[in-house]
């Protein structure tokens, strides 16, 4: 099996969480394969390593696990998003809706560079509304979105769209 049938297979659908309706792709039984989790790693390495990227900004929580590995791979440095009130410096925040509420995410004001190319990785790509509101933090920090990674994207959401208005450069491993 190749990786992309490998995730696949790995991945666990949960039906109506976190409500009725929505059936919720679980990641997390692929960390208990590690070598699976360390090829995930490696096929982003692969992608992003032609990309001229100055740091890797990952999204609370799931972006963190291959965003991190991904940016020590590539010998950047790696910042999180997180959200409201968990980080404990000065930061600027986004508020943005989601598919079923709302959210607000922030990020420390000294942590991007200006002109630096983040790339803004996450687990999945759904309507793309955590994602442009990465991408309104990185803007607002003086950064240059670089690109968006995922390892799945529900294309029937067509999330992808609104991202191209801040890159075409758009990466997913799995898209449903």
């Amino acid at each position: 099996m190749n990786i992309t049938e490998r995730i696949v297979a790995s991945i666990r659908d949960v039906p109506d969480f976190p409500k009725p309706g929505i059936t919720f792709k679980d990641i997390t039984p692929l960390l208990k394969d590690v070598k699976l989790s360390a090829d995930i790693t490696n096929e982003l390495v692969e992608y992003w390593s032609t990309h001229d990227i100055d740091v890797v900004v990952g999204i609370e929580s799931r972006g963190f696990i291959w965003g991190n590995s991904l940016a020590q791979q590539m010998k950047i440095p790696f910042i999180p998003i997180r959200k409201k009130g968990k980080l404990p410096a000065e930061t600027h925040s986004f508020k943005y809706d989601l598919e079923y509420g709302s959210a607000e995410v922030e990020i420390h004001k000294d942590a991007i560079l200006n002109g630096q190319k983040v790339l803004i990785h996450d687990d999945l790509l759904a309507t793309g509304g955590t994602a442009i509101a990465a991408a309104e933090l990185v803007k607002v920090s003086g950064g240059i979105v670089a690109g968006f990674s995922f390892l799945v994207e529900l294309s029937f959401l067509n999330g992808i769209k609104d991202l191209k208005t801040y890159s075409d450069h758009i990466h997913s491993l799995v898209s449903y």
